[in-house]
C-alpha cells in the first residue's frame, strides 16, 4: 500500500502527528443525490448558492465554488447503438428514438451514459495553495488535510491561481478564500466527515489513506475484471505531478471526461528552475553587453 507524506506532516506535529486521513471516491456507485452537497453545506454553514441550470446538463450546481465544497457532477453521454445486427428497421428506429429520449438504466444502458462523480478539495500531498499563502491561513493538520483559517486570510488571493484544480475561489461578499476543510472539527471529535456520513452507496469512503489505497486496488481490479477497461485510479500515485492527494478517486473513464486535469503538477514545482534560467540569461546578457562595451576597443 502507498504511503503518502507530505512536506509539512507529521514531522511539524510530532508525537501530536495522526495518521493521515482521507477520502475515497468510488465514481461507479455514485447515484447522483447529491446528499454529500446538502450534507457538507448544513454543517459548514456553507451560504446557499443557485447557479441554476446551465442547458448543458442536468446539474444544477456546476462546479465547486467558494459556496460549494462539494459538487456531484453529471456527465451524460450519448453512446452509439449496434444497429447491425439482424432486426427490423422500425425496431431499429425505435431504439434510436428511446436512447434521444434518454431511456437509460442505471449508469449504463441502451444509447445513454451516465457519469456520476462527487468532487472536492484533493489536499494535495504537495499543496501550492499552503506554500503560496503569505499569512500562514492555509495549513496543514495533524491528520495531513489542508485547512483554511478563515479569520486569518487577507484576500490576497494568491492561492486561487496556485491551485491546479481550480478548487479554491474567493466569497464575493469579503474576498477571503473558502474550501473543504476535511470537517476538521469533526476530525477531532472522532467523527466522519459529514459528506462521507451523509452518502447512501457508500460512494465517499473516508478513512486512513493508507487503508483506502489498498480497498480502492481491490475495487479497481474487481471493475476491470467486470469489463470496465476504462476504469482507473485518479491521484492515488505517490509519483505524480502533485506527490498523490488526500483525496483520490475511481473513475470509469479519462479524467478529462469528469473535467479533471489529465496530469495535474504543483504549480511551483518548477519556480527554482525557472528563476535559475533568468538568472543564467541575466549573467550572459550582462557577459555580452560588457564584451560589447569594452571588447571592440583596441
Amino acid at each position: 500500500m502507498t504511503q503518502l507524506e507530505t512536506v509539512a506532516w507529521p514531522g511539524s506535529y510530532g508525537d501530536k502527528a495522526k495518521p493521515r486521513m482521507g477520502f475515497f471516491t468510488d465514481t461507479s456507485v455514485c447515484i447522483g443525490c447529491k446528499a454529500c452537497e446538502v450534507a457538507c453545506k448544513e454543517w459548514n454553514h456553507v451560504p446557499m448558492a443557485i447557479e441554476g441550470f446551465t442547458g448543458n446538463s442536468y446539474d444544477n450546481s456546476v462546479t465547486l465554488g467558494a459556496d460549494r465544497w462539494r459538487h456531484v457532477a453529471f456527465i451524460e453521454q450519448k453512446v452509439p447503438l449496434d444497429v447491425t445486427e439482424d432486426v427490423p428497421l422500425v425496431q431499429a428506429a425505435e431504439r434510436g428514438a428511446a436512447a434521444d429520449g434518454g431511456v437509460s438504466t442505471y449508469q449504463e444502458g441502451d444509447g445513454f451514459r451516465w457519469l456520476m462523480a462527487s468532487d472536492v478539495c484533493k489536499h494535495c500531498t504537495h499543496a501550492a495553495c499552503l506554500d503560496v499563502c503569505p499569512t500562514g491561513a492555509l495549513f496543514r493538520t495533524e491528520y495531513g488535510t489542508v485547512v483554511v483559517q478563515e479569520d486569518v486570510c487577507n484576500g490576497c488571493g494568491y492561492c486561487v491561481p496556485a491551485c491546479p484544480f481550480g478548487v479554491i475561489d474567493q466569497r464575493k461578499d469579503d474576498g477571503r478564500v473558502w474550501k473543504c476543510t476535511l470537517c476538521y472539527d469533526r476530525l477531532k471529535d472522532d467523527k466522519e466527515p459529514a459528506c462521507a456520513q451523509a452518502c447512501p452507496t457508500n460512494s465517499i469512503q473516508f478513512g486512513e489513506l493508507a487503508e483506502l489505497h489498498g480497498r480502492a486496488e481491490h475495487r479497481l481490479a474487481h471493475l476491470q475484471q467486470a469489463g470496465q477497461d476504462k476504469a482507473r485510479l485518479y491521484l492515488a500515485d505517490g509519483q505524480d505531478g502533485i506527490g498523490g492527494a488526500g483525496a483520490f478517486f475511481l473513475l470509469l473513464d479519462e479524467p478529462e471526461v469528469y473535467g479533471l486535469p489529465p496530469d495535474p503538477v504543483d504549480t511551483r514545482r518548477d519556480v527554482g528552475e525557472i528563476w535559475a534560467a533568468a538568472g543564467a540569461a541575466a549573467v550572459a546578457l550582462g557577459a555580452g553587453l560588457v564584451t560589447a562595451v569594452f571588447g571592440g576597443r583596441r
